[in-house]
């Protein structure tokens, strides 16, 4: 069943469709989850130098450690550390932090009050928020901040809840307390909703996009193939009737299956016309062997019965007609068959010039124009070509046949003509079909049996020639044969 369906054209398209949609989908969704991710880390990168950076105008402008404001540390967990790593300064309620350039939450020293302390019980003299140490004095000399920030992810933990962060490390330079870093963290925690959102999105929509591919194509592949499947069932009922009168169903569209059913149509049509062609060769062919085969067997007969009224002549005459019958379905065969010319040189004139002579003088005077020129190809199929030409136009003759050799450019023409009463307008292509003879020729006396002029224009084509009929000069029938002249040797 499985080996049955993905046999199926409509099942691999659809397959080859889904596979395709569904390597486009990976490869955006992975596209698009990889830009929203960096965006989203670059906005978060963002807004943590924003925030390192506003605490670092603070210090470099002369505020201590002790006494900077800084960030709630759920949004902007902040650290400010010395160039010894120690920890000067952090955001309330800072638990844990990692990712930084020190995992202290608690600063080395305790908040400096001013004078000792004040009423208030404790608070600096900028009000300040922060916890941190210092020296014994809140006033720094100004710094110089970098240009730059560094930046890298890492963890912290404020009031219990742990979230990923992205910081950024944003040097000041010649402080009172020497070179610090303040680091400043962006929560990644929209960057994550985000993506994890978009991947769910695309792993619910994916399947389902990927479903709705393969059931679109499924139904446009089975509606495009409808008509092969027409074509293809017509033609098993085609193989199983051997009605070759049949036709495929044509669709009315110009695309590739339309010319598909069009070519069908003309094959079926072409193959009808050459069975039909076969069986009436046959069937012909058999007609004209009963007759002599017949007459012969009659005679004989009759002569074993009755020795004195044998008809020897008339015995031998069948004999004779028989013979040439079954050599020219032997030719026509070979013909049929593919038979090659072969490539022997052939002089035209001394070929008719044989032809003639082993004729003997009839009622009819033969009138000669010879003209020597080769050809190439099978003598002994061009023999019977002239020969035929010669004898059809002797059999029809009143009282003259003339036979002419000639070139005319890359041709060889031979022309055999008579005066006899011609062949009409409208049966000039007909006399080269098998076993046709015409009404006036058509008494089994006069010999032939309607293939010779069927071999001469096959013999004809297959050596790259042509073999015609018009009127002659003298009023009857004039064939002209046209071969390709040999190549000098």
């Amino acid at each position: 069943m499985r080996r049955r369906l993905f046999g199926s054209v409509r099942a691999r398209a659809t397959l080859g469709a889904t596979l395709v949609v569904a390597v486009a989908l990976l490869a955006a969704g992975a596209s698009v989850l990889l830009a929203l991710r960096s965006n989203l880390t670059d906005q978060a990168s963002s807004e943590a130098e924003s925030s390192a950076r506003k605490v670092a105008v603070s210090i470099a402008t002369g505020t201590a450690p002790a006494a900077l404001e800084l960030p709630d540390g759920d949004d902007t967990p902040v650290q400010v550390v010395d160039g010894d790593g120690r920890l000067l300064a952090a955001s309330e309620d800072l638990e844990r932090i990692s990712g930084t350039g020190s995992s202290a939450v608690r600063p080395v020293t305790p908040p400096v009050d001013d004078d000792g302390g004040d009423d208030d019980g404790g608070s600096d003299r900028h009000g300040g928020k922060g916890r941190g140490g210092g020296g014994d004095d809140d006033s720094y000399a100004y710094g110089e901040i970098a240009d730059d920030a560094e930046g890298g992810e890492g963890s912290a933990t404020v009031d219990g809840e742990t979230r990923d962060y992205r910081f950024a490390a944003l040097e000041v330079k010649n402080t009172r307390q020497g070179d610090l870093t303040v680091y400043a963290g962006a929560s990644l925690s929209a960057e994550q909703s985000a993506v994890g959102t978009a991947l769910t999105v695309m792993l619910t929509g994916f399947p389902v996009l990927l479903g709705v591919v393969g059931a679109v194509t499924w139904l446009v592949t089975r509606r495009a193939l409808r008509p092969v499947e027409g074509i293809r069932s017509e033609m098993s009922a085609i193989t199983a009737s051997q009605d070759l009168a049949r036709r495929v169903p044509e669709p009315a569209t110009h695309d590739e299956v339309a010319r598909l059913a069009r070519t069908t149509n003309e094959t079926l049509a072409a193959l009808e016309t050459s069975v039909e062609r076969q069986r009436r060769f046959v069937a012909d062919a058999s007609h004209e062997l009963r007759s002599p085969i017949a007459s012969l067997r009659t005679q004989l007969e009759v002569g074993a019965a009755h020795p004195e009224l044998l008809d020897v002549a008339g015995a031998v005459a069948d004999t004779v007609r028989l013979q040439e019958l079954a050599a020219g379905l032997l030719l026509l065969a070979r013909l049929d068959a593919g038979e090659r010319p072969g490539e022997a040189r052939v002089d035209l004139a001394t070929l008719a010039g044989e032809e003639l002579s082993q004729r003997p003088a009839g009622r009819v005077a033969v009138g000669t124009h010879l003209q020597p020129v080769e050809v190439a190809g099978s003598r002994s199929q061009l023999a019977r070509v002239v020969g035929n030409l010669l004898d059809n136009a002797q059999r029809h003759a009143r009282s003259r046949v003339d036979i002419a050799v000639r070139t005319e450019g890359p041709w060889a023409v031979v022309e055999v003509g008579d005066d006899g009463g011609g062949v009409p307008q409208a049966e000039r292509e007909r006399i080269f079909e098998r076993f046709v003879r015409l009404d006036d020729a058509r008494a089994r006396d006069d010999g032939g049996a309607g293939l010779g002029l069927a071999i001469a224009r096959d013999v004809a084509v297959r050596h790259g020639g042509a073999l015609t009929v018009r009127s002659s000069p003298a009023g009857g029938a004039l064939f002209e044969l046209r071969l390709p002249v040999a190549p000098a040797a």
